[in-house]
């Protein structure tokens, strides 16, 4: 079940509580010979996307339109279909604009329904990978609205998005999700809402992308595995909306890099290949190569090292051909040494143990942004302890553990348990400095 934003959204405008609705549908209900007994409990099982029974919709939709003193459709409290919530990336571009604005706000409100909604699973996990990659296209995504879109607009929403990815990047995604989904709800949604041409609007389209995938991306720092792939599948519903398929295979491998954390490997290795395809002359050096080196992961896990060591191959030879300054925004993330650390994971997973520290060397040894190098040293220092260097990943250990003060992320916290957890059952001496120093960054509360 997918959490029902819509009906949420449209609950907080009417300014009626969850117990205030139960009993408005009960009075209803009576009103047509029925005999109800809703509480509290049902209208929180409702916005999980449960689905009530019956005429039970349609007395929600009268109750809200004598509320709020206008029309309310099925569509309109997210029960259009029945025995399905509406989905954010299915229908009419207005529709998901509406659909995608109620979750922003349902997020910003810290919504529990929301924001531990589990992961879709299956073909709701897929489907909206297959419509970004199929027709039909949009043919024209202009709109007509109160607020004319202007060229200052959008450069606003393009700093937006470069200001809350730095942010990321230095205090993790736990400190930066709140004030990204602030922003797209107070300048974002105006915005989709407002008006403007079929070639203002891609653009919007495609700058609001970008900054919906970083909403992501903090989301799933954040722990908000559901959350965080239903802002991946807005971000690549605003990238068919631009008409930019390289934004497409970006927010793809958003999805990919999710897949492989979630140990959906196949799924991984499919989402992939859709973005090399479907992107196609569209995809930069830089993204291919991240493609290429989570396939290859994905492969190492499968067991796959054949098809594993030809992706290794392809991001290594995509990787040389990267040209600072002709990569968008977007692709800033693929800095040098991130394919060393992604082959370097895939080595390990090989059992390659040699040729892994090689390349976990080299990322380490290339310089990256705060987070980044957060991951590379983790990675170095488990392999060192693999090949028995115990004093190499003591030292590489405390390293990573002082890299990672000041940043509020799961991953990170993740990544300093694991190397935590390699050293103490090793058994080797040295260790016990390393892991204090590591539970010493893990004591601080997110």
């Amino acid at each position: 079940m997918q959490p029902n934003t819509l009906l949420d959204a449209i609950l907080d405008e009417a300014g009626i509580s969850h117990a205030g609705l139960a009993a408005h549908v009960n009075q209803a209900g009576r009103a047509r010979g029925l005999a109800l007994r809703y509480e509290h409990t049902a209208v929180a099982r409702w916005l999980k996307g449960q689905r009530p029974r019956g005429q039970v919709p349609d007395l929600i939709c009268e109750v809200l339109a004598s509320r709020l003193h206008r029309p309310v459709t099925l569509d309109d409290i997210g029960l259009g279909v029945p025995g399905e919530p509406a989905a954010p990336h299915t229908g009419s571009l207005s529709g998901f604009v509406e659909r995608a604005t109620a979750l922003w706000r349902s997020d910003q409100q810290q919504r529990p329904h929301l924001l531990g909604a589990p992961a879709l699973t299956g073909t709701p996990a897929v489907l909206p990978v297959w419509e970004w990659e199929n027709p039909p296209e949009d043919t024209d995504v202009s709109r007509g609205g109160r607020h004319r879109v202007t060229a200052a607009d959008l450069e606003t929403v393009r700093c937006a998005r470069t200001h809350y990815e730095q942010m990321y990047r230095k205090a993790g995604g736990i400190a930066t999700r709140a004030r990204i989904v602030g922003f797209l709800n107070s300048e974002a949604a105006p915005l989709l809402r407002g008006s403007y041409t079929d070639a203002t609007g891609r653009q919007l389209h495609r700058a609001t992308g970008g900054l919906v995938a970083v909403a992501g991306i903090c989301a799933y720092d954040s722990d908000a595995h559901g959350l965080a792939q239903r802002y991946f599948h807005q971000a690549l519903r605003l990238a068919k909306a631009s008409g930019d398929r390289g934004l497409g295979a970006y927010v793809i491998a958003l999805l990919v890099n999710q897949a492989l954390y979630m140990r959906e490997y196949r799924q991984a290795v499919a989402f992939a290949e859709a973005a090399l395809r479907a992107a196609g002359r569209h995809i930069t050096p830089a993204l291919a190569s991240d493609l290429y080196a989570m396939q290859a992961k994905a492969y190492a896990h499968l067991g796959d090292g054949g098809s594993a060591l030809s992706c290794i191959r392809r991001a290594e030879q995509a990787a040389e051909r990267i040209r600072r300054g002709y990569e968008p925004d977007e692709t800033g993330y693929v800095q040098p040494g991130l394919v060393n650390v992604q082959v370097a994971e895939a080595l390990l997973s090989l059992g390659e143990l040699a040729a892994a520290g090689e390349h976990a060397a080299a990322a380490v040894d290339t310089p990256a942004h705060d987070r980044g190098r957060v991951h590379r040293l983790a990675m170095l220092s488990t392999i060192e302890l693999r090949q028995g260097h115990a004093d190499k990943a003591v030292a590489t250990a405390v390293r990573m553990a002082e890299q990672a003060r000041g940043m509020e992320s799961q991953r990170l916290r993740d990544r300093l348990r694991a190397v935590r957890e390699h050293l103490v059952n090793s058994g080797c001496a040295g260790t016990a400095e390393a892991a204090e120093l590591i539970d010493g960054a893990l004591r601080v509360p997110l």
